[in-house]
């Protein structure tokens, strides 16, 4: 992938190519092509912290991402110029979204307008279509890219959809969330949609080492230690932007010009956990959380549950799904798995977070070292089909409410057997729909306490249907 962005920084592309609307009215003048950080080709090496410094300023100076900036790849093309279609680039942090957006103008000398969704409305937005509309006369198209797009309100992304379509500007959106939620589906339909992966460990290392002895870098003015360069790579979960972040910083506090690993370890006290309470992360993460539970891999399950916290989840949230789990997935083949979730979730709400985690991982390791069963949700999925098919016979009158006068002039309650009247309490009579005697919908297992219920389930059957 890229080495990596700085959206804040003053230097970035996203505000030094930005117009004021104070010249809507205006012909633009000429402007030599700019590279990646706004700055023209050729000029001298931006200023500004590593990440920026660092930024790739060509496809071939690109990190990562090889799938879709293999050859012949639509945002290969794009960036050659050999292609005019609306993009949605989709990936976490530091991952390239904005340094590509960047080369997808430059490198063509298409003009370059940048708006964050965090303080453009939609004035800004109609503002730089009309100045688009304008340089296109004179031939000129507009790149038009938008950060965190998902934080576009509907009017403001239904306001770009006529100059997409139109090409009045090639748009490029950068998105951390799933553009499936967050954007509107006309303008995922007008736009490829692509998605970034976080970068490999060889590939941080990559960009680490070059930023290390390139001049725009730390042009070798330090060296990095093995077992240091391993950590910050650690570190970085996949984000170039992150490791040139923390490089930077050990390299500032490093006691002379070598980086140790002690260095690392003061300019960094913890990996950030990737994951958003309201993107698609929050989503994978917990049905990795469930399906390590379901397929009785504590150790996974239990990474999932810690990462969840580290990231700061709604422990009641968590709390919830174990409750789902145990009756969806284990049943009565341990029936004290619902009560342990139950009793978890009561310990949330009464003495919350941290100390609640360590109830949430007992919780969690009793559900996924607990015998599987979803018999249950099989049982009561069959018997919901079949009311939704229709089968809603009329209830025997031997089972009707018999307590209101005339009840048994109807026939209500008539011939009823009070179960505790016979041996065993179980009384053979029927109980369900005509339409429905002899259908099973509850299917026990041969696990955990469901291998003890079964054979009485099949037995109870037997009493109950057996023909007088």
């Amino acid at each position: 992938m890229t080495s990596a962005t700085n959206r804040n920084d003053p230097t970035s592309a996203a505000d030094g190519a930005e117009e004021s609307v104070d010249t809507l009215f205006e012909p633009d003048p000429p402007a030599p092509v700019a590279n990646a950080l706004g700055a023209p080709v050729g000029s001298e090496v931006p200023q500004g912290p590593l990440a920026v410094r660092m930024r790739p300023r060509s496809l071939d100076e690109v990190v990562g991402q090889r799938r879709i900036l293999a050859p012949g790849a639509p945002l290969r093309r794009l960036i050659e110029g050999s292609g005019a279609s609306s993009v949605i680039l989709y990936g976490p942090p530091g991952t390239g979204k904005t340094t590509l957006a960047s080369l997808l103008s430059t490198s063509t000398g298409r003009h370059f307008e940048a708006l964050s969704a965090l303080s453009a409305g939609v004035k800004e937005v109609r503002a730089v279509i009309e100045q688009a509309r304008r340089r296109l006369i004179t031939g000129t198209q507009t790149v038009l890219f938008i950060d965190e797009v998902h934080r576009f309100s509907k009017t403001q992304q239904d306001a770009l959809l006529a100059a997409v379509e139109n090409q009045v500007v090639l748009l490029v959106g950068a998105t951390t969330e799933n553009p499936s939620f967050s954007v509107v589906s006309p303008l995922l339909s007008r736009s490829l949609v692509l998605a970034l992966e976080p970068l490999e460990p060889a590939e941080v290392r990559e960009v680490l080492e070059r930023a290390i002895t390139d001049p725009r870098g730390l042009d070798g003015s330090v060296t990095v230690d093995d077992d240091a360069l391993d950590q910050l790579v650690r570190l970085a979960g996949g984000d170039a932007r992150r490791s040139l972040t923390m490089l930077e910083a050990a390299a500032d506090g490093a006691q002379s010009g070598n980086v140790v690993l002690a260095d690392v370890e003061r300019a960094v006290a913890d990996a950030v956990v990737r994951y958003d309470r309201d993107g698609d992360q929050h989503y994978d993460v917990i049905s990795a959380f469930i399906k390590s539970m379901r397929g009785s891999d504590v150790d996974a399950a239990l990474h999932y549950l810690a990462r969840m916290m580290e990231a700061g989840e709604d422990p009641r949230f968590i709390a919830r799904r174990l409750m789902i789990f145990a009756s969806e997935d284990i049943g009565l083949a341990d029936p004290m798995a619902l009560q342990t979730a139950a009793a978890a979730a009561q310990v949330v709400q009464l003495i919350g977070m941290p100390e609640a985690r360590l109830t949430l991982a007992h919780a969690t390791i009793h559900l996924a070292t607990a015998p599987k069963s979803n018999a249950v949700t099989t049982a009561i999925g069959a018997a919901t089909s079949d009311v939704r098919a229709g089968k809603t016979g009329l209830v025997p009158p031997h089972l009707r409410d018999g307590h209101y006068t005339g009840a048994r002039k109807l026939g209500h309650a008539v011939g009823y057997i009070y179960p505790h009247n016979v041996p065993g309490a179980v009384a053979q009579q029927q109980y369900p729909p005509d339409d429905l005697v002899g259908v099973d919908y509850y299917e026990p297992t041969d696990r955990g306490l469901e291998r003890e219920i079964g054979p009485r389930v099949g037995k109870l059957r037997r009493i109950l249907r057996r023909k007088s």
